[in-house]
This record gives C-alpha cells, structure tokens and sequence, in this order.
C-alpha cells in the first residue's frame, strides 16, 4: 500500500472488515463448483459493498481496530485505499481526539461528517530490525508528540525513559502549582537551620529528635556536595554560615562550578509542590 499520504481524510472504524457472521452454530453444504463461486461473490461483495462505503464518504485512510484478511487487504490496495489494522483500543481513542474523527461502529454509519483530518501520515523503518511504526502528523486538535526511545541496549532505554519520565513529571507539577523554591541543597539547609534554632528552644529530650530532623534535612546538600567533588562537610559547613550571615536561603551547593553558590543567580529552582509535607 501506499507508504505516505498527504492531506489524509481518516476514517476510524471499531468493526471488522469482514462479512458478517451469525451469532448461532450454522454449516454450509458446497457440493458444487457454482455453489463455491456463489459463495465467494457474496464474500467479494461484502467487501466492495464496504470498500464503496468508505470511498464514497471522501474517505482516503483507514483506521480499524480490528483485523483484515488477505482478501480484503487485495482489494483495499486495488481500490487504492491505505489502511491500518489492529489499531489498541487506547490508541483509537486518542487519534479520534487528535484528528477530530468519529469513532464509527458499522459501515453504515460512514458519513464525511465524521471523517478526521491529518496534514501527513507515513509509515518509517529503522533499526537492524526493520521495525516500522505509522507517524501521524500535522493533527489540528492534538498538541501531543510521541518520543521514540532508542540505544545500544535495554538498560540504557530504559534509564532514558526513566529520565524522561521525571522531566515531564516536573513539568507537569509546574503546571498544577508554579511556585518554586531555590534548588542545589538551598532550601533543606534553610529548612535545617531553622528546626534547629527551634530544638534549643525545646527543653528535655524531644529536642534531639528535633535536632535530628535538622540533621536529616543537611543530608541533600551533604550529598550534592560529595557528589560534585567537594569537601561535604567542610564545604555545606561554609554555605551554612553564608546562609547564616547573609540571611539569603537561596544560597546551596554550587554543584555546577559556576562560581557561585547564589542559586537564584544560576536559574536553580525546585518546585514548590514537590517539597510539601
């Protein structure tokens, strides 16, 4: 079939595309040639019959959730019309609402109406496998992208999954809630050297539990320091007493070797609603 299709007019049908058959047990007896040949006109003319549907409502692809024959396959390509079979049923929903199309059940519902619109589709290779996956593209209700994953082995598409996944996590956080706090260890340091100016205040023992929470909040910005190959306590020691002196909380661990442990001046934010307790 045609492997790439401009200006594409989608139809998206959950019906197969395959005569009919009855919901009871039932034989057929062919003890003919002409019975035979009577048998496969009717079949052949299911499938025009459906073919002529979808041409006629201005359609040029189609989409179905369900499989084709070989038969059918033969005479969708004569007729010159590309279609997709076995389309998930979470994926039929979501091209609906990106192309704008109808979701249609029976063939006799096929109306121009409910045709969806795309500006390309096209079917693309790659791999040593030879994978192919069908792009849809240029969709006038869908700002949605797909991101195709690839690498040497699983475990490298798998981490970059994994990373993808926390960004667009962060970004979606961003969306329900904007507010941000100082990122690099700043705000857990804050954080720590408030609670503990709170546990002297606190007489008898729960202020070493207080005072233990203050020393579990250092542990972020002990571990960013260690891991961009600084003293860590000497050096979150020193940015404890910036914090201290200068009164800013956007003071943290210049883990970038900028030159400077303002957070605020190296655009270094966290989300606000991540650090809710």
């Amino acid at each position: 079939m045609i492997k790439e299709i401009r200006d594409a007019k989608v139809v998206i049908l959950t019906c197969p595309f395959e005569p009919p058959k009855p919901k009871t047990k039932h034989g057929i007896e062919i003890k003919t040639v002409e019975d035979y040949e009577k048998l496969q006109k009717m079949e052949a003319d299911y499938f025009t019959d459906m073919i002529k549907k979808v041409k006629d409502s201005g359609a040029n692809v189609v989409l179905c959730q369900w499989g084709f024959d070989d038969e059918a396959n033969h005479l969708l390509y004569t007729n010159g019309l590309p279609a997709v079979r076995w389309v998930g049923g979470v994926e039929i929903e979501l091209l609906a609402i990106a192309t704008g199309a109808r979701i249609v059940p029976r063939f006799e519902e096929i109306t121009a109406d409910k045709l969806g619109k795309a500006g390309l589709i096209k079917e693309m290779s790659f791999g040593t496998s030879n994978d192919r996956v069908i792009l849809i593209q240029e969709c006038e209700n869908s700002k949605a992208i797909t991101v195709l994953i690839r690498g040497g082995s699983k475990t490298i598409c798998d981490e970059a999954r994994r990373c993808l996944h926390d960004a667009i996590c962060v970004v979606r956080n961003m969306v329900r809630n904007n507010m941000v706090v100082a990122g690099g260890g700043a705000t857990e340091l804050a954080c720590s050297i408030a609670v503990a100016a709170e546990a002297d205040k606190i007489k008898g023992v729960e202020q070493y539990a207080v005072r233990a929470f203050a020393d579990a909040l250092e542990e972020i910005p002990l571990t960013l320091a260690e891991n961009s190959g600084y003293n860590p306590i000497e050096y979150v020691s020193s940015v404890r007493q910036q914090q201290i002196t200068e009164g800013n909380s956007f003071i943290g661990v210049d883990a970038n070797g900028n030159g400077t442990t303002n957070m605020f001046e190296q655009g270094i934010f966290e989300s606000a609603a991540s650090k809710k307790h």
